[in-house]
């Protein structure tokens, strides 16, 4: 049986690449792996396993057709590898930092795809995003409001989407990931729950 995508989304500062980090070996115990972006810039991969490419490298690897999924968000460019498709043929679960806007192209080509979206409370995550320094404070104030639309009851029940809160412990959130991907038939063996 061929493996899952898990699709996680959240704004910037909820924190999706410090669980992702911490969820790597339990996940590897569910036969998942985490595929690593390609990103157009480093500024960006702070804090996680990305790899960096120019924006002409980047064209050219779009243009060949190495990407399962690619997008554009905040002037810049996000590849997923295609050989993410291999390992779901070979019955491996597979996590991706995907983005909310490009959710329904990647439903097309993943019907099966467990779409989760990391939240936080907005003060959690404004204490977050100042002490990371990486944001003007305009900046800030817009990714907070970007937040709020993340946090809309309306858009997780209408793509039907798995929401997960991160305001708390981050240990608590990834034990919280992994019943959420048991529930959903992702275990060591394809098939079993």
């Amino acid at each position: 049986m061929p493996g899952r995508l898990i699709y996680m989304m959240g704004p910037s500062g909820a924190g999706k690449d410090s669980l992702i980090d911490a969820a790597r070996q339990p996940l590897s115990v569910l036969r998942c792996k985490v595929a690593r972006r390609v990103i157009t810039r480093s500024a960006e991969s702070v804090g996680e396993e990305a790899l960096e490419v120019s924006e002409l490298e980047f064209e050219r690897q779009v243009e060949r057709g190495d990407f399962a999924l690619f997008w554009r968000a905040n002037g810049l460019g996000y590849g997923i590898p295609v050989e993410i498709d291999c390992w779901l043929e070979q019955g491996c679960h597979v996590l991706v930092n995907g983005s909310r806007g490009y959710l329904s192209l990647a439903r097309e080509r993943y019907p099966d795809l467990i779409p989760i979206v990391l939240t936080v409370d907005t003060e959690v995550l404004r204490r977050r995003l100042l002490r990371r320094a990486r944001e003007s404070l305009s900046e800030i104030e817009s990714r907070l409001q970007r937040n709020e639309l993340f946090a809309s009851a309306a858009w997780l029940d209408e793509e039907s989407v798995v929401r997960l809160d991160n305001s708390g412990e981050l240990q608590v959130t990834l034990q919280r990931l992994l019943e959420i991907l048991r529930q959903r038939g992702v275990s060591a063996a394809p098939g079993q729950t």
